[in-house]
């Protein structure tokens, strides 16, 4: 069996451990405790466990333990500050957390041929950037097309959810024409990214196409062209581009696949890709079922962390927007998950933000939870998800200056997000706050034309525009709203919001447009 994690792989068979091409010097013991890990990476293992494995269940010191911990966790680039493979749970054990494929060698049709090795899909979006194509003619820019590889190839890694083909192995195909479909197979991806860079004049046109392997179709495609000015400016700002328009593609795909599949056939990961569909427009009927689904993600996977936030934040969503029968088992509920969210995995930008967000609506900690917030974003700076969060952790902390500007990095992140009418809400809130009324308008009907039934804008709406004097559009939009949530009264949605002072603004503009106390 071989075990194939970022660039390394262990081979079980040559007891090896590889990293690219190269061979990494390990002794024994080291190889035995990684391979142990990795082997059982769906639980945490325990001191016993190990020393029983390993050591044959001889004494052996926390010391000497340690000591190959850390010998395992160097050999893979790893380290106990950052502990990106090997995570320590205190008092509980060590557990391998890298995404692993496992490739069996094939028999080769012909028995002088070298065996060859076809992994199998991860449980998860999988995705390789191959080289792209200098088309300039200038065998010197070739640096260019392969630094815009790397920096996307980064970007891309630090989604979670997604599994990312290390660049050396994507490299091996470096200036050969290829065949989409094998590239799929050799390195066991859902997804392949093809580019091409032509440098002249002064400008760099930079294409980029998104392929599903098996079956050859274009998901997406597009063209940038910049000024070429700053080489690393350019390389940041087409690799934000590129990255955030494929994001969302990528997700929407997956959501899409996972609906077609049978229902005896669906992973813990389908149920969670369904779930986030059915959480998406925040009604009281897509929540009880986003729930549902996600409750079987977790009785088949129970350590998602991701799985357990997105439960977290549907029992908060049902507080937010009243539609809990029991407000107070839900906002417990909502608390509960987070932590558990958090215990399992929290050093997943993602995580932390759906965190960050849960305890902002539900428990009012804001110095915490702005310090989660900023830590999701230090993590991945090109995640959607995570500027969107720390906008309202921002705006509910009664910074709306701060807020603003996680909302518009939001927004340019993501510029065709299926979500975006929540971060174009939180921004219009925000700026009624600091009385920018027209702006708040301008933020509220985008936000209005993206989710229709969304309630937030025409709140957003009808507070502006009574602000303005602007009584007739005032009260339309109130109507509007009261259509959308009919249940609505002032005093409600204080009491189920964590809301500081300086939403003063937004309240006062409430009943100046004449909605329920």
């Amino acid at each position: 069996m071989r075990y194939l994690f970022e660039e390394y792989a262990l081979d079980t068979a040559r007891r090896e451990l590889c990293r690219g091409t190269g061979v990494v010097a390990v002794t024994p013991q080291v190889f035995d405790l990684l391979d142990y890990l990795i082997r059982h990476r769906e639980r945490v293992v325990t001191k016993d466990d190990l020393i029983g494995a390993i050591w044959n269940g001889r004494v052996v010191s926390d010391a000497a333990l340690t000591t190959r911990l850390n010998a395992a966790r160097c050999a893979i680039g790893d380290s106990g500050a950052e502990q990106r493979l090997i995570k320590t749970l205190p008092r509980k054990g060590f557990r391998f957390v890298g995404q692993v494929r496992e490739a069996r060698e094939v028999a080769s049709p012909n028995p002088g041929d070298a065996p060859e090795s076809a992994p199998a899909l991860p449980d998860k979006p999988s995705i390789a950037v191959l080289p792209f194509a200098n088309m300039s003619g200038d065998p010197e820019q070739e640096y260019f097309a392969d630094g815009m590889v790397e920096e996307i190839t980064t970007a891309l890694s630090r989604f979670k959810w997604l599994f990312v083909i290390a660049r050396n192995s994507s490299f091996a195909f470096k200036g050969k024409a290829v065949d989409v479909k094998e590239v799929g197979r050799r390195l066991g991806v859902r997804y392949v990214l093809e580019g091409a860079v032509r440098k002249a004049s002064g400008k760099v046109r930079i294409t980029g196409q998104l392929i599903e392997a098996a079956t050859g179709t274009h998901i997406w495609a597009d063209r940038f062209e910049r000024d070429l000015t700053d080489i690393f400016a350019l390389q940041d700002e087409v690799t934000v581009a590129v990255v955030s328009a494929i994001q969302p593609k990528l997700l929407q795909t997956e959501i899409s696949i996972a609906a077609r599949r049978r229902p005896e056939d669906l992973t813990a990961y389908d149920f969670y890709l369904r779930a986030i569909q059915q959480a998406g427009p925040s009604t009281r009927e897509g929540l009880a079922e986003a729930l549902r689904l996600v409750q079987r993600a977790l009785e088949l996977d129970p350590g998602f962390a991701a799985a357990a936030g997105l439960a977290g934040a549907c029992h908060a969503e049902n507080v937010v927007r009243g539609y809990a029968i029991d407000p107070q088992f839900e906002r417990r509920e909502a608390v509960r998950l987070m932590r558990v969210a958090l215990n399992r995995d929290d050093g997943d930008p993602s995580t932390l933000a759906t965190a960050a967000l849960i305890s902002a609506l539900m428990v009012g900690d804001c110095e915490t939870e702005i310090e989660m917030s900023d830590r999701a974003v230090a993590l991945n700076p090109n995640s959607y998800r995570a500027w969107n969060c720390r906008g309202w952790v921002y705006k509910i902390a009664g910074q709306p200056e701060e807020a603003i500007r996680s909302f518009e990095r939001a927004v340019r992140m993501s510029p065709l997000d299926p979500q975006q009418y929540t971060a174009l809400t939180g921004m219009g809130f925000a700026l009624i706050e600091l009385r920018r009324f027209d702006e708040a308008i301008s933020a509220g009907k985008k936000a209005q034309r993206h989710n229709p039934r969304y309630p937030g804008p025409y709140r957003c709406l009808a507070s502006a525009f009574a602000h303005l004097g602007r009584d007739a559009e005032a009260r339309e939009a109130a109507a509007r709203m009261l259509e959308v949530d009919p249940a609505f009264t002032i005093s409600a949605w204080i009491a189920r919001s964590q809301l500081p002072e300086n939403a003063k603004l937004m309240i006062e503009g409430f009943r100046k447009a004449g909605l329920p106390e």
